[in-house]
């Protein structure tokens, strides 16, 4: 089938309103489930291949969570999709208010190539639950693993329900083409904007999940062992190729030397001495990421700045761990480099120093608002002036990433750093028109609304309203 006609065979199936059964809704969330368990070997094997991931840490950052996802849907699903009462105003009466969860129809979901599995699965998910039919389109960056989703998908779905469409560049233009009545995209700025406007051909509402410099505030009451180890774990998880990851430290210039060595012994301690040798240490995607990282690298030379590891195996597309010891965050000079003006997504720590928490803040505030925020402190002030005075996405307090591995909590950008949310009830929604119905009897039927009007109806209207 071409792209048209695979279109047209989901609005056709979703017109038939199969998908409003619940209870294939859940089979068929039940069916996916239980063939991700059974592939486990062979995704675990696709992931490898694509971005060198360790076994461990692919069944932790994907197939596990995609497993979680599932279980905690099916778990939730009959008690989301049921109508919602809401209290009815006097004026109404007498009726009930209702708010029915429907699904949007026939949705698109573009994935990245960073958690190529998780992020095809997680928001499909959703789809499903809701009730909708979904075209995905993986990324071509990762393609063994856009390999193992169409078989899961294939296995599972027939394709008029869902279906897997590879390709490039090409395929995604013509995708966009292409009338949807839901867009899901996680990536790049650039390509954000161009799904946004492509959508408002067709006035298709989408969710963006995009990225930015997610900032890291480290003060002077922080445990630094425990701050530095979970800063390592967050910045270095996929060699930083993470939405969510810590993209430079600001901490306080008199902890700041201490700091610094804790992280270098975290990742000693995590990837050993000679990372790159480390088989469970991952590698970048492709030879254009690797480039554009070592150029990063290459920027800093003849600028005094102190770099810790960060050797390169072009060979083997793998950069290890490095710490940027840049300086106080008021010097203008760091602002000129790559390192500070785009998104690194990459094993490169940039630190900077802060005497007075105003310059920390005022340098975040004045940037785009951040996909995530991490603040490590035992101040219950500066909690509490953190999570009011900057603006982000999602966080954490005392440690970085977890927060996107909770299907309680939303999870999203705001400004340039993405619009709506997932996860859960929050994906269900996301994928559902709420659509609101008064239900009223012919019981009683107030008059004072109807014209002629009155002195005495407009009183009443008056104490009603």
């Amino acid at each position: 089938m071409d792209t048209a006609e695979a279109i047209g065979r989901q609005r056709e199936f979703f017109g038939s309103g199969k998908t409003a059964d619940i209870r294939l809704r859940q089979r068929m969330l039940e069916r996916l489930r239980d063939r991700i368990r059974s592939l486990e070997e062979d995704i675990t094997a696709a992931l490898h291949e694509d971005l060198g991931k360790s076994r461990t840490e692919a069944y932790m950052t994907e197939i596990g969570m995609s497993l979680s996802e599932i279980s905690f849907t099916l778990k939730h699903l009959k008690a989301w999709s049921r109508p919602r009462k809401v209290r009815t105003p006097l004026a109404q009466f007498p009726s009930r208010s209702l708010v029915f969860p429907e699904p949007y129809g026939n949705v698109l979901i573009m994935s990245p190539w960073n958690y190529p599995f998780l992020l095809c699965v997680s928001p499909l998910v959703s789809a499903v639950a809701a009730g909708n039919t979904a075209v995905i389109k993986p990324s071509a960056y990762s393609p063994a693993t856009s390999a193992i989703v169409r078989k899961v998908v294939s296995d599972v779905f027939p394709p008029e329900y869902v279906t897997v469409i590879e390709g490039g560049r090409e395929v995604n233009s013509g995708l966009l083409e292409q009338k949807f009545n839901y867009i899901f995209f996680t990536g790049s700025k650039a390509v954000g904007r161009l799904v946004m406007e492509k959508a408002a051909v067709h006035l298709t509402p989408v969710t963006l999940e995009l990225g930015g410099k997610s900032p890291v505030i480290v003060d002077n009451t922080a445990d630094l062992a425990v701050s530095a180890t979970r800063i390592v774990f967050g910045k270095y998880l996929n060699c930083g190729q993470t939405c969510v990851a810590p993209d430079y430290i600001i901490v306080h210039e008199s902890v700041a030397d201490e700091f610094i060595c804790k992280c270098k012994d975290a990742v000693t301690r995590m990837f050993g001495k000679r990372p790159t040798d480390n088989p469970d240490y991952g590698r970048i995607v492709n030879r254009k990421h690797f480039l554009r990282l070592s150029r990063m690298m290459e920027e800093l030379t003849g600028h005094d700045i102190d770099v810790y590891g960060g050797c390169r195996d072009e060979a083997g597309l793998k950069i290890a761990p490095a710490i940027i010891r840049l300086g106080d965050i008021t010097d203008p000079r760091w602002d000129s480099l790559s390192l500070m003006q785009e998104e690194i997504f990459g094993p490169l720590m940039p630190v900077l120093t802060y005497r007075d928490i105003e310059d920390a803040v005022r340098y975040i505030s004045l940037r785009p608002r951040p996909l995530a925020t991490y603040v490590f402190t035992r101040d219950r002030r500066m909690k509490k002036a953190m999570t009011q005075r900057l603006h982000f996405g999602g966080g954490c307090i005392n440690d970085t990433i977890i927060h996107l591995a909770s299907e309680r909590l939303p999870f999203g950008g705001v400004g340039e750093s993405g619009m709506g949310h997932y996860h859960g009830k929050y994906g269900f929604d996301t994928f559902s028109h709420l659509k609101s119905i008064v239900d009223k009897s012919f019981a009683v039927d107030l008059p004072m609304r109807y014209q002629p009007y009155s002195s005495s109806k407009e009183k009443l209207i008056r104490l009603f309203l």
